[in-house]
């Protein structure tokens, strides 16, 4: 009943619809109007309008049901982890050095992993969604049960941030759960962290790189993110070592000394691989009451150990998941190899034109 409501509404609105906008609506969604308009003086009528021509797609529900995060590890980084994406990425580094040069300057993050997280989100900029964000966040928001609640307010920031940012709220285009432009912000952290880092008057993610390296950086920090501080190493543990620190939640509930004490250690071998610049230098140095996460990645033939310290968590308040703060991290140790030799050769170009 309620479709046919919303197809005789969105037919009939310009001539003569026998339903009222109000009376396609049902009652949540009428619940809804009001606590915006009572909440943040939208208007009621307009906004029935705008409700009433929302579109529940069964797409965006079955997405949302088969997330990439929920692969095992061996299967998820070679999604990100591509010759290709990595190319791409230092081509991006090279038309953008000056801009990422005052993002790291301004936010203490550096270069490779704003890098890293443009090249996981949007590919650059090419691939930044295909669903309507209206209704993707209205379909989570008024149809989606387990995350109901949470998607709902996205939904109520979506229509803010339009009103902020002077935007056909119906006509932007996202990710199936609602993340919009070069970096996949959803419409609260839009709204919150976004940054006009070219200062033209706009705070531009969907079209601007430039504003978009500035939020994600903006982001990070402001999640607490730590200049020069390390973020992981990969250790050596047997499963009865890791097996009391291994915990679902993200949260972090032990030191550096607690994981230590357990015989957890350093896998210098493995930090080589990753490029961790002087693993052993600064795995010596990292306070004894530093906040630590033992991680746990599943691979074909075993399990790989890793240590998060605080910079990871907060990669992991980008995206709640362990696996992409993970790629995310390797990324950027890939993409800061190939930067070094990008800023070597600049430097040797410099040199030989003085």
């Amino acid at each position: 009943m309620r479709g046919l409501a919303k197809v005789i509404f969105a037919l009939c609105f310009t001539t003569i619809s026998p339903l009222s906008s109000a009376e396609a609506l049902d009652t949540d969604e009428k619940a809804f109007v009001q606590m915006m308009v009572n909440e943040h003086q939208f208007d009621a009528k307009k906004l029935e309008q705008l409700m009433a021509s929302a579109v529940k797609e069964q797409s965006v529900i079955e997405a949302i049901k088969r997330p990439w995060e929920a692969k095992p590890w061996h299967q998820y980084y070679p999604i990100f982890l591509t010759d290709k994406r990595l190319k791409k990425g230092l081509e991006f580094y090279q038309a953008h050095r000056e801009t990422l040069a005052r993002a790291e300057k301004t936010y203490g993050v550096p270069a490779e992993m704003i890098v890293a997280i443009l090249g996981i989100e949007s590919f650059y900029g090419t691939y930044t969604g295909n669903y309507s964000a209206f209704n993707a966040l209205y379909t989570l928001g008024f149809h989606y049960p387990p995350r109901k609640s949470f998607f709902k307010k996205e939904f109520a920031q979506l229509l803010l941030l339009a009103e902020d940012e002077k935007f056909d709220a119906s006509g932007l285009k996202s990710s199936y759960a609602g993340a919009l432009g070069w970096g996949q912000f959803i419409p609260s952290s839009y709204r919150h962290y976004a940054v006009d880092f070219d200062d033209d008057g706009v705070r531009d993610l969907l079209n601007n790189p430039v504003d978009a390296i500035g939020s994600i950086a903006n982001y990070f920090k402001r999640n607490g993110w730590k200049a020069g501080e390390p973020v992981a190493f990969p250790v050596d543990a047997t499963s009865e070592q890791a097996k009391p620190w291994l915990k679902k939640s993200l949260k972090y509930r032990n030191t550096f000394q607690q994981v230590t004490k357990a015989g957890i250690r350093l896998n210098a071998l493995s930090a080589q691989t990753y490029a961790i610049d002087n693993a052993q230098s600064q795995w010596n140095n990292i306070p004894a009451d530093s906040e630590s996460k033992l991680f746990d990645f599943a691979q074909p033939n075993g399990i790989d150990y890793w240590l998060g310290l605080k910079n990871f968590y907060v990669i992991t308040r980008y995206n709640h998941s362990k696996l992409y703060a993970m790629v995310a991290f390797q990324f950027s140790r890939q993409l800061a190899q190939g930067i070094t030799a990008i800023d070597d050769k600049a430097a040797q170009v410099d040199t030989n034109d003085a």
